[in-house]
């Protein structure tokens, strides 16, 4: 009889614990990265009023006769299951999707949490609003983040400025045309004189038309075309010259801007190309060429000027392919027949139609805002152009930039917080960590929607969003993990479960009443 009273009392109480959990989960409903809860019960230890005894002979096995004692709560256990991203339009918020939280740091305390509310304090640090913590991950130095090093608290300074940097390199990609038509014949019309031709190619004459003279040339070109034009430098024998520009920028951040040419010579089974500086009207001094210096040019200059402070840019004399057997400072670049650069290191043979090293330096000399002058030697390379029939596609890129302030951020669904400045220059600035756990649900509960590490969480594993196998969502939260509609058929069974260990208390009371009455 007062068994079962204490096995009511016992239902009474876990379901109570059932109960408090599916309010709690109710109650986080809207909490941000809340992982939900559920309860287990199990039976507690049983009274043996007979044992088990092995069937025999003459009679079959007799099982064991138990009473049990109640029920208890077996264990609380966590969901981990990813909770939905919903957008918020914020740039610092991020969303977590997969088996990993992100890494906290309270003084000498490491936490844990999939709340990704983060933003940035006064110091500029990333961190969590509601507690302080500060988020974990790398910084970057210049642009370069070491994920391989030690977690450090991230820390992106509003104002945050760029320092200016001269450009090194200037590198090539894209495609360069095959089959682009050769010059054969040039005609063209001096200021007031009549018509002259030059078409003599074992002269290698070019004629460059500065676009404010009244200068025009017919060009003739090998597939049986002709064109008209009023710019730019043309030279029989090669095609007509691809356009390039590449921004320079020199110690102080000021742009300059260098024209490169780019032209295919007539003999195809060289395959080879050459690249020289764009005569601009100007002699190597900053003054202007005669009307007969414009109009042929045996060719283009070594020396130019680029801008109206007198910048020069220089092909350097004496270097491996600097000039070619009719004196013009180029460099020339030589492909093979499956169109890829035909290369061999620098010094290693005596083949004159081969690229040699795939590079070749410019010796710029940068005029800045006060006059000073900063020689600086700038590297071409080739490596990335490739020779196939179809449109030329070559463009060149550089290094440097100039002076920039931090004018806003994004990050990205590997967690890298990219930093874009007013000088145009989109920067890594930071990564956020990410932990993951042999056993997420064994973490404590800290509160404030953080986990501690526990005996039976292991320990954490922090890398990168990539190197553990989970994604970012920039610009939003991860919604609670709970179900609502599981949660209220769970309700309606605990309030089911408690209301009968509650009559089993009823009707054991009334069963020991009718026991003390049967004394009077």
């Amino acid at each position: 009889m007062m068994r079962s009273l204490y096995a009511g009392v016992s239902g009474i109480k876990v379901h109570q614990t059932r109960m408090d959990v599916i309010g709690n989960n109710i109650a986080n409903i809207n909490t941000v990265g809340f992982k939900s809860s559920r309860t287990t019960f199990a039976d507690v230890l049983s009274q043996t009023q007979v044992g088990a005894s092995a069937p025999s002979d003459n009679r079959g096995g007799i099982s064991p006769r138990q009473i049990g004692l109640g029920v208890a709560v077996a264990s609380i256990d966590l969901l981990t299951a990813d909770g939905s991203p919903q957008s918020t339009g914020k740039n610092t918020d991020v969303a977590l999707s997969g088996n990993a939280l992100f890494v906290l740091q309270d003084g000498g305390q490491t936490v844990y949490t999939r709340d990704g509310a983060f933003e940035f304090d006064a110091e500029g640090n990333y961190v969590l609003p509601g507690s302080g913590y500060k988020v974990q991950g790398w910084n970057g130095i210049d642009g370069v983040i070491t994920t391989n090093a030690l977690t450090e608290d991230i820390n992106v300074r509003a104002g945050k400025t760029m320092p200016a940097n001269a450009t090194t390199n200037i590198d090539y990609s894209g495609n360069l045309n095959s089959v682009d038509p050769i010059i054969t014949s040039i005609s063209y019309i001096p200021r007031g004189n009549s018509a002259t031709t030059i078409n003599d190619q074992s002269a290698n004459k070019g004629v460059y038309i500065d676009g404010n003279t009244n200068i025009m040339a017919t060009l003739t070109l090998s597939d049986g075309t002709t064109r008209r034009v009023t710019s730019g430098y043309y030279e029989v024998g090669y095609s007509i010259p691809v356009t390039t520009v590449a921004n320079v920028y020199d110690a102080e951040g000021g742009t300059h801007s260098v024209t490169l040419l780019l032209d295919r010579k007539k003999d195809a089974t060289d395959n080879e190309w050459r690249m020289y500086l764009s005569p601009t009207g100007k002699n190597a001094d900053g003054t202007d060429m005669s009307a007969t210096d414009i109009a042929a040019i045996n060719a283009p200059p070594q020396s130019v000027v680029v801008d109206n402070l007198g910048t020069t840019v220089t092909i350097p004399a004496n270097t491996t392919g600097s000039t070619d057997t009719n004196g013009l400072y180029c460099k020339s670049i030589y492909f093979n027949s499956d169109g890829s650069l035909k290369t061999v290191d620098s010094g290693t043979t005596t083949n004159t139609n081969v690229t040699e090293a795939a590079t070749t330096t410019l010796d710029f000399v940068a005029t800045n805002s006060i006059g000073a002058t900063t020689p600086q030697q700038v590297t071409v390379n080739f490596s990335g152009l490739t020779q196939y029939a179809g449109n030329t596609s070559a463009f060149p890129t550089t290094d440097g930039n100039a002076y920039g302030i931090l004018q806003s951020i994004t990050i990205d669904s590997s967690g890298v917080i990219k930093g874009s400045y007013t000088n145009g220059v989109i920067q890594d600035e930071a990564q956020i960590a990410v932990a993951q756990f042999v056993n997420f649900s064994g973490l404590t509960k800290l509160g404030t929607s953080t986990y501690l590490e526990s005996n039976n969480s292991g320990q954490a594993n922090i890398k990168t969003v990539d190197a553990l196998g989970v994604t970012i969502t920039p610009s939003a939260l991860e919604m609670s993990n709970v179900d609502l509609a599981n949660e209220f058929a769970d309700m309606i069974v605990t309030q089911r479960g408690f209301q009968s260990n509650s009559k089993i208390m009823t009707v054991g009371d009334e069963m020991l009443e009718t026991i003390i009455n049967m004394k009077r």
